[in-house]
């Protein structure tokens, strides 16, 4: 198998983004006051959904629910953070799905060292040189002291994505993970450049609980199908959020 090219691998990937946590309405408030640091209520990985991004993971599992048998995903894959897990449980739930359900650490969010739980102005008032790397350098490369950049990211999402190939073949898979690895899986799966994934970013920033679905063509390439969509949150009524952005915090 090279470059995740087999028409033997998984055949299907649903990817949805969390819905709404805390450490989103936290940053977002912190950002509103021109705060230097996110008051979020735990350490990143046990930050939870916040009311609304429960509605949101809750209208998840009804579209899921919708959907015919051929498309339904067979298994569950999802990154380990409190806010990732309760999205794929809530959602499965509500679409009355018992599928077996597997944690990857691989999936977890971007790590950000220094610099988590600080706002832009919290990185340039107590780190300024990280601030002038990451200018320098751009975000795709800039790795900040004790984090990640995003080709750190896709490096592990590389060797993920080899292994769900060889546990998973011509499987159909759910993935619930964030907005910075669902970007960096297309990046990988269709071979996009450093300036391509970041006018992805740029121009559709993942919404909260929002659905994007790739296929595998016979050749062994990805299509894209679906990408942030989020019709199922207006069926529902609910308020669809973007909390987009390179912020402080995990998405």
């Amino acid at each position: 198998m090279s470059d995740y090219g087999s028409a033997m691998g998984v055949s299907e990937l649903l990817l949805i983004r969390h819905g709404e946590s805390q450490g989103n309405v936290a940053a977002a408030q912190a950002h509103s006051v021109g705060a230097h640091e996110i008051d979020v209520p735990a350490r990143d990985a046990d930050v939870d959904l916040s009311p609304l991004g429960r509605e949101q993971a809750t209208a998840v599992g009804i579209a899921l629910a919708a959907m015919t048998s051929d498309v339904l995903p067979q298994t569950v894959v999802c990154s380990p953070y409190v806010r990732a897990r309760e999205t794929a449980r809530l959602a499965c739930e509500a679409a009355g799905l018992d599928l077996p359900t597997h944690l990857d650490e691989r999936l977890r969010d971007r790590e950000l060292g220094v610099l988590d739980r600080l706002t832009f102005a919290g990185v340039k008032a107590r780190y300024p040189e990280e601030a002038a790397r990451r200018l320098w350098q751009g975000k795709f490369y800039h790795r900040p002291a004790g984090g990640e950049s995003w080709v750190d990211v896709a490096l592990r999402l590389r060797t993920w994505l080899a292994d769900l190939d060889r546990e998973f073949p011509d499987g159909r898979v759910l993935v619930v993970s964030h907005d910075v690895v669902i970007a960096l899986l297309r990046y990988v799966c269709e071979r996009l450049d450093e300036a391509q994934v970041l006018e992805l970013a740029r121009s559709t920033p993942l919404r909260n609980a929002s659905l994007s679905r790739l296929t595998r063509e016979a050749d062994g390439t990805w299509t894209v199908v679906a990408y942030d969509e989020v019709s199922h949150l207006r069926d529902a009524g609910l308020q669809i959020t973007e909390h987009k952005g390179e912020r402080h915090v995990r998405a």
